[in-house]
């Protein structure tokens, strides 16, 4: 059996925040994950069509927990005061330069109110101390202005004037901007969530 690179933990850990539970996503998370991935706006800006029903969402989260953990990670945020709020993704992971992507989307119910801020702040803590990220990425299509005043909230920057046909998404190409957080900048950044 492979070793897991340094910092990679074979399992995600759980997180607690002032009013969030962040938790390895689960197959039966299906329906509160459906929240997001079957609402049409909210998965406007991502980079696959909305899911049609429940057992599509329940198979996206299954191809997700087939990917090993040093890879592709996925956290359930759920409100302590109970709703299943979104998700949150790490992604396109390179070990070598040590640099990872991060995605999240959130179920309309919990729109502004400052939930992703909180949970990405945990997210971020983590991929920078335990899996020792020197730099983390985001890819937000320039119209996503909550997700791109969210990176901005975070500390990352505008690093890219815009990438023409980046994504092919529902039979169209789509243009992203790509946005970087570097880890000596988060360690003297910190949001307030």
């Amino acid at each position: 059996m492979r070793r897991p690179a340094i910092g990679f933990a074979m399992t995600l850990p759980a997180f607690e925040t002032r009013r969030l539970v962040l938790r390895p996503i689960e197959e039966s998370d299906a329906q509160g994950l459906h929240g997001a991935y079957g609402d049409t706006e909210a998965m406007r800006f991502w980079d696959a069509p909305p899911s049609v029903d429940v057992a599509e969402t329940a198979s996206r989260i299954r191809q997700t927990l087939a990917i090993e953990r040093r890879w592709h990670g996925m956290w359930a945020i759920v409100a302590r005061s109970g709703g299943f709020v979104g998700m949150i993704n790490y992604h396109n992971v390179d070990p070598r330069n040590r640099r990872m992507a991060l995605g999240w989307i959130t179920a309309p119910a919990f729109w502004h109110q400052g939930l992703m801020t909180e949970a990405a702040a945990a997210v971020l803590a983590h991929c920078f101390s335990a899996m020792e990220m020197h730099r983390i990425e985001a890819l937000i299509e320039p119209g996503n202005t909550a997700s791109r005043g969210l990176a901005v909230k975070l500390g990352f920057k505008q690093e890219s004037d815009l990438l023409r046909d980046r994504l092919y998404v529902g039979g169209q190409y789509r243009h992203i901007l790509m946005y970087g957080l570097l880890q000596a900048d988060w360690a003297s950044y910190r949001p307030n969530a």
